[in-house]
């Protein structure tokens, strides 16, 4: 049996003004989706149970079967295997953004999407900063980035992720609890660092926001899950351009396939995707294709390219899965969003989004197009949601 998984994040929303009350998933011409959902089953599912901040690391972790409550230890911890990164056994490991706040507001949450050269600069002279306190940063992509620290902050520290404050006082915002005072005191010295620094003044002679400083956040220590092929026999490959991802999947005992031009954004190289993912099909049972464009649109709040992005997904990644599938004597096809990103508010909602697979095997309910409401209408729940996996593969 050959199993592909499509997670087109965030691409569940609400209803949009400017399209004329509809979601996203109403809009766009999505026929290999619609077909999906037309020939097997459409429902929803509680990827973010009660208690947990709704984000891509809790929810794609419950897509992949694994209980948050009994896994998730932080967005940090994942990303650092994404990385193959080692901490001691005191550490604690921050995600690290590089932020834009503009009259005390979360301006943006990426510094403009910060070039690798910036973040790279400013990393080396954050080490040089703190390189004698035992704190240790680590690049990522763009304004992903990690900050690995010793004795820093105890379990009940509580860090708002700063894609959930868009335009919101940062000063409501700031960490609490165990260890806040530290993170705090962190934060602000690597601002007045980075307020005069080249990377800053360069942007401000082209007119560009200056990047303000860091924003630490997800902390927490590594876990370790049950691989795929323990639970299900199955060997996986995994396709995307952000280190969360790649991070669960090496977690999860998955191979990573890189892609030339997987940004992680609108502009990700959708057709190599594609084409990665039938390739991998010769080896793998299980592919996983993700896809972070309609999260990045939701957050832009800009609904005619999260439809764009959505399209893109179906042309060049679903579509031609499905076609490559059907030479296959056994073959399966869950296409699932974590989270809803809705264009209104540019923050992740627990909303369970809709989901919809089909394939060998799988009986055909009523047909229905993919999207929010009639995947509510279908009436199937999946809660907890860290069961589908179980219904998909197992």
């Amino acid at each position: 049996m050959k199993y592909v998984i499509i997670l087109p994040d965030g691409a569940a929303d609400e209803r949009v003004p400017e399209l004329d009350g509809r979601t996203p998933l109403q809009v766009a011409r999505i026929p290999q989706m619609d077909w999906v959902s037309q020939h097997g089953q459409i429902g929803r599912i509680v990827t973010v149970p009660e208690g947990f901040i709704p984000a891509t690391d809790v929810a794609t972790l419950s897509l992949f079967g694994y209980e948050p409550a009994k896994y998730y230890t932080g967005r940090a911890p994942l990303e650092a295997a994404a990385q193959g990164l080692s901490v001691g056994p005191d550490d604690i490991i921050f995600r690290c953004n590089f932020v834009t706040v503009l009259d005390g507001k979360m301006a943006d949450f990426t510094a403009g999407h910060i070039a690798q050269a910036e973040s790279d600069a400013l990393i080396g002279d954050l080490n040089d900063l703190f390189g004698t306190e035992g704190l240790a940063f680590h690049t990522g992509i763009s304004y992903r980035n990690l900050m690995i620290a010793a004795g820093v902050a105890g379990p009940s520290l509580r860090c708002a992720p700063p894609h959930d404050i868009p335009n919101q006082p940062v000063a409501d915002h700031r960490p609490q609890g165990e260890g806040a005072e530290r993170v705090q005191t962190i934060m602000k010295r690597a601002a007045e660092m980075i307020a005069d620094h080249e990377v800053n003044r360069a942007r401000r002679a082209d007119g560009r926001d200056p990047v303000s400083g860091i924003w630490l956040w997800g902390q927490g220590r590594p876990t370790t899950l049950p691989t795929l092929r323990e639970r299900f026999g199955c060997s996986c490959a995994v396709i995307t351009g952000v280190d969360i991802i790649r991070g669960i999947a090496v977690s999860m005992g998955a191979d990573v396939i890189e892609v030339p031009g997987a940004t992680g954004y609108i502009d990700t190289n959708y057709a190599g995707k594609g084409a990665a993912a039938i390739k991998a099909l010769e080896e793998y049972d299980v592919v996983v294709a993700h896809i972070e464009a309609p999260d990045e649109a939701g957050h832009l709040g800009d609904p005619k390219e999260k439809v764009l992005a959505l399209e893109r997904v179906d042309e060049h990644i679903v579509g031609p899965l499905l076609a490559a599938l059907r030479g296959y004597d056994e073959w399966r096809i869950l296409v699932a969003p974590d989270h809803p990103t809705p264009v209104t508010t540019k923050a992740h909602s627990s909303v369970p989004p809709p989901w919809a697979f089909a394939g060998t095997g799988i009986e055909a309910g009523e047909p229905r197009a993919f999207d929010e409401r009639e995947a509510e209408a279908a009436g199937l729940m999946i809660e907890p949601g860290h069961t589908l996996i179980e219904q998909f593969i197992g």
